[in-house]
């Protein structure tokens, strides 16, 4: 397998940093933080190249908070000037990785994204009668390091960039636990292993590509399963037969204990396509998408909060107008014509 080398002069130009600074700033420039940097942002910049040339750049301290949306995730924010050196080296890293990822992967992806990959299960959904769905449990936070490495390893060759990803893997802050064993392990060896990875950066979204692209080769190539597509640590597979699909399923639970990952027990579930299946905050039919319930309820309850910020004066009309718009967009996405003037009646301010 060739491998890349001489890539870190072109993380640390400055013509890199500034394309992952403005990829940073997007959607953020109120931030205090962000607005900071930006007052003073060629100096800044100049402050981090020297920072990266000299081998003494040092990733800040996480802000976490808890989101309960759909499911409890504790969120880790960086400090803005790590999130810049996040994008420059996945300036670098994702054309390097991108030709061997499979096409049905949509996550974090230039071209792909949610609705695409929601719009092509319901292609499947039409030629196949069965899909499984599966899930992996606490998939962030049981990501091993040690393992995240060696896939770095196998096509990056450049020591410095090696060194950069190796440090903001390490520095990492602590996640949910995960006590699983697996073959081989001792009574000790989940504790001695580094694991976890934060949500919300860069980085983590291109890493949780990376580190599931053997099992999507596994899948296509060795199980050869027509039908699949994978978002993220969410998964389907598409069959004519349900003894089939069980085998595959069972075959990639143990392909991934080599990962050190688990398929979450309640989160596998087989259907019939006809019958409709819940993907990515839809429900996927071979004839129409429909939106998920829980998704309605969500956006009722968010209109509220936003008409009492709106009335307290910590928000603008701005605000309220790309939030409202911007969930339209997502409902969209479905046959919710109707329903979105609904909404749209109900959302006053």
């Amino acid at each position: 397998m060739k491998r890349s080398g001489q890539l870190w002069d072109t993380l640390i130009s400055f013509e890199n940093l500034y394309l992952a600074y403005r990829k940073a700033i997007r959607g953020k420039r109120c931030r205090p933080d962000v607005a900071q940097f930006i007052f003073n942002a060629e100096a800044e910049l100049f402050r981090l190249q020297r920072a990266l040339q000299e081998q003494s750049y040092q990733p800040g301290v996480y802000h976490t908070f808890w989101v309960y949306e759909a499911k409890p995730r504790l969120i880790s924010a960086a400090p803005f000037r790590d999130r810049v050196v996040h994008h420059a080296l996945c300036n670098l890293l994702d054309p390097v990785f991108e030709r061997g990822l499979i096409t049905d992967l949509y996550s974090n992806r230039v071209g792909k994204g949610q609705h695409q990959a929601v719009k092509r299960a319901q292609h499947f959904a039409r030629r196949f009668p069965y899909v499984l769905k599966c899930d992996i449990k606490k998939y962030f936070p049981s990501i091993d390091h040690e393992i995240l490495k060696d896939l770095l390893r196998r096509k990056i060759k450049c020591y410095n960039t090696l060194g950069l990803a190796d440090l903001i893997i390490d520095r990492s802050n602590p996640q949910e636990a995960q006590t699983d064993y697996f073959p081989g392990d001792t009574l000790f060896t989940p504790c001695q292993r580094r694991k976890g990875l934060p949500i919300g950066n860069q980085t983590s979204q291109f890493f949780s590509n990376l580190y599931l692209n053997p099992l999507d080769q596994f899948v296509k190539r060795t199980l050869r399963v027509p039908g699949y597509l994978r978002y993220v640590d969410d998964f389907l597979l598409f069959g004519e037969e349900k003894p089939q699909l069980w085998e595959w399923q069972h075959a990639i639970a143990q392909f991934l204990c080599a990962y050190r990952l688990r398929l979450k027990p309640t989160g596998v579930t087989l259907s019939r396509t006809q019958d409709g299946f819940p993907f990515l905050g839809y429900t996927v039919f071979p004839g129409v998408i429909l939106i998920n319930r829980a998704a309605i309820l969500r956006f009722r309850r968010n209109v509220k909060k936003e008409r009492a910020r709106r009335q307290a004066g910590k928000v603008n009309l701005v605000h309220v107008k790309c939030f409202v718009f911007g969930c339209m967009g997502h409902f969209a996405q479905a046959h919710t014509a109707h329903l979105r003037r609904k909404l749209l009646a109900e959302a006053w301010f």
